[in-house]
């Protein structure tokens, strides 16, 4: 099917207002074709360029991308220099199509964690796009999700030790606010590409309800026509929350 009839395929009154992508398989593209892995870093990077770019014209309100996970400081020390400068370089010049698009840029994650010039660049950017309020693009880096919940728990009990938030008053919502994703929506939809079945340490917590779409596409081979799949499949599904179709469709039909 090509990209237009994929487009005429997908409801724009139905969107989901926020997309989480893990993007996998960038090394092993690489080696499948006997080439360093960094190429297939520097393949990745331009298809989130275009992804970008769809998902604002879409109207899509947040995308997030798990882009270097705490696990990913086990890698060499060559590979992880060559990601941190592939980062800045994205930043650098991705910074005015962010502002000219309407594009905020946000980050979750132990940004401390990043070289200094890694952490400069992003700085730099989210200051220069903080008012944008077309999209938020946010980059997950040195990102986990049990230790953004362990982070979440220890920034409540000390507002509570400090008597800023009663303890008989924590509950879901409160902790929702409280997580590194606080002002986002939660994921309506989560894509990961490269064939693997896992969630591997990603918004475990925000995704308790989220529709999860997995593909065998590695993810530089990943493009507009795949994004448009995953939007489609995830129109096709009927989200519950705990009830039956019926009571769904009596909400929805406003019975």
């Amino acid at each position: 099917m090509t990209l237009q009839e994929l487009q005429k395929q997908v409801d724009h009154e139905k969107l989901p207002r926020h997309i989480a992508i893990i993007m996998d398989g960038n090394g092993r593209w690489a080696e499948k074709r006997f080439l360093p892995r960094v190429v297939g870093h520097r393949k990745g990077v331009k298809v989130v360029d275009k992804l970008v770019t769809q998902c604002r014209k879409l109207g899509i309100k947040a995308l997030t991308l798990y882009s270097f996970s705490d696990e990913n400081w086990n890698r060499p020390k060559a590979e992880i220099d060559i990601l941190m400068s592939i980062l800045q370089k994205y930043l650098k010049k991705e910074m005015n199509r962010m502002i000219r698009e309407d594009i905020r840029f946000n980050t979750i994650g132990h940004i401390e964690e990043l070289p200094l010039f890694a952490q400069e660049a992003i700085r730099e950017v989210k200051e220069k796009t903080r008012e944008k309020k077309g999209m938020v693009l946010t980059l997950a880096l040195s990102y986990g999700s049990r230790r953004e919940i362990v982070d979440t728990v220890k920034k409540i009990v000390e507002k509570v030790n400090k008597g800023i938030i009663n303890l008989n008053s924590i509950n879901s919502e409160t902790f929702t606010k409280e997580l590194y994703t606080g002002d986002l929506p939660e994921p309506d939809l989560l894509i990961r590409s490269s064939g693997e079945l896992r969630i591997s340490n990603f918004l475990m917590y925000q995704i308790a309800y989220t529709e999860l779409y997995f593909t065998d596409v590695l993810w530089p081979d990943f493009n507009e026509s795949h994004l448009l799949k995953a939007i489609i499949e995830y129109q096709s599904r009927i989200r519950r929350y705990g009830l039956t179709t019926g009571q769904v469709k009596k909400i929805k039909g406003g019975k």
